[in-house]
């Protein structure tokens, strides 16, 4: 029985797909991929003849419908997810509702946005002691946020954080952040679509990184970016002293 394939399509740049993933996108006979999320570069490597949706045009039993129609008629049917499906993915719903008509089902991790950027702007979010712990979420929107993971209660941890489908609200992000712990002069920053042609950067910090937002324009698809780890003041690792053991290098 032929199964559908959930894939990762990676941040942006059509080659930060994993390579599992571009073989089954390049032998898929179906296409259904997550409307201007994903980059439409990443379409060329599908063969000839391949039917591809854009499931921005398509409601959730729209999508499982198509899902099904492939797999009965016996086609190799790839699903193509923005970033990796497993942040802000949306794969769970689909999961479900594939189980209950009992659709086999495959998932290929890709690369996501939050690993993108910080590749962009050539950071580490774990730098020994600054930070060794990485907050990754959202602001509360369409989607509810429970109380005990609001903006502030994560703040005051103080440690980087990855904002994700917020830059929309950015000054009451910063207004969040700085109530729950972050210092005004805390590095920020913000990436528009990572890894893609028309990727932007903004730095700065909580003080004035909602202004800068402003004056770019930035209204969606980006991510905020919030830590010490941006700073210039950094304490290395000893992975690579001479005293270290090797096998951990």
């Amino acid at each position: 029985m032929t199964k559908v394939h959930f894939v990762g399509a990676g941040p942006g740049d059509k080659e930060l797909i994993t390579l599992r993933g571009y073989n089954l996108l390049k032998e898929a006979d179906v296409v259904i991929y997550a409307g201007s999320l994903v980059n439409p570069d990443l379409l060329e490597y599908c063969k000839e003849g391949c039917e591809i949706y854009n499931s921005a045009m398509m409601d959730l039993m729209g999508i499982i419908d198509c899902m099904e129609k492939g797999v009965k008629a016996g086609k190799q049917v790839v699903r193509l997810q923005t970033g990796d499906f497993s942040i802000y993915g949306s794969i769970r719903e689909q999961i479900e509702e594939m189980k209950k008509r009992d659709i086999e089902f495959t998932c290929t991790p890709g690369v996501s946005s939050f690993l993108g950027a910080a590749s962009q702007l050539g950071v580490e979010y774990t730098v020994p002691e600054v930070s060794q712990s990485v907050i990754i979420t959202r602001m509360e929107g369409r989607t509810p946020v429970p109380e005990r993971e609001s903006l502030r209660s994560f703040a005051a941890h103080r440690t980087s954080m990855v904002i994700f489908l917020s830059v929309q609200a950015v000054e009451s992000v910063v207004s969040e952040l700085v109530a729950g712990g972050y210092p005004e002069d805390t590095p920020a920053a913000v990436i528009y679509k990572a890894t893609w042609a028309d990727e932007k950067q903004v730095t700065g910090t909580l003080r004035d990184i909602a202004d800068k937002v402003k004056e770019q324009g930035i209204t969606k698809t980006a991510l905020i970016m919030v830590g010490d780890f941006l700073g210039e003041t950094f304490y290395y690792s000893k992975l690579y002293d001479k005293d270290f053991s090797h096998e951990y290098r």
